[in-house]
């Protein structure tokens, strides 16, 4: 062989590496809504490419928000689990930093919310409409408490469960 030659693999391409698994969210809009656009239930508003708060406009089209859909078929995309031997005051200051994480993530994403907060078995179930909303409810108890956080995410990646007890 020449040195100029170029050598050939022997080995088969692999095409299989090639193909990328699309993630499917069943409550992401296929395509972007038609401006503006704005949620019936809950008056978030479709503009700039996002679902933002603020005042709708009256030429707005009724459009449900990706957050309503999933209340209104009670299907969560995050759910923080809380555990651990707490007395009724730390119960308290858990809730009141869990609905003060929620309300600063609705002002800048008002598709992220929490849907339900349920006391059980000594514990704290929430359940949020959007990953960030669970990531970041834990973060601010792991922060707070510094107790042991963990993340579970679905493969989709569209899903997270989030542990946190002390």
């Amino acid at each position: 062989m020449s040195r100029h030659a170029k050598a050939t693999s022997s080995r088969p391409v692999r095409h299989d590496r090639l193909i990328q698994e699309q993630r499917h969210d069943p409550y992401a809009d296929r395509g972007k809504p038609a401006e503006p656009a704005a949620c019936p239930e809950c008056g978030a508003v479709f503009h700039g490419g996002r679902w933002r708060g603020g005042a709708t406009t009256p030429d707005a089209r009724a459009r449900l928000c990706p957050a309503c859909k999933r209340m209104r078929d009670n299907l969560p995309a995050g759910i923080v689990l809380v555990g651990g031997d707490f007395d009724p005051a730390e119960k308290d200051e858990y809730l009141s930093l869990i609905e003060h994480t929620a309300q600063a993530e609705r002002g800048e994403h008002p598709i992220e919310r929490i849907m339900e907060i349920v006391d059980e078995d000594g514990g704290l179930v929430i359940t949020t409409t959007g990953v960030h909303l669970a990531r970041r409810i834990g973060e601010a108890l792991q922060h707070a408490h510094r107790g042991q956080l963990e993340f579970r995410y679905g493969e989709s990646e569209n899903f997270v469960r989030v542990y946190f007890w002390h």
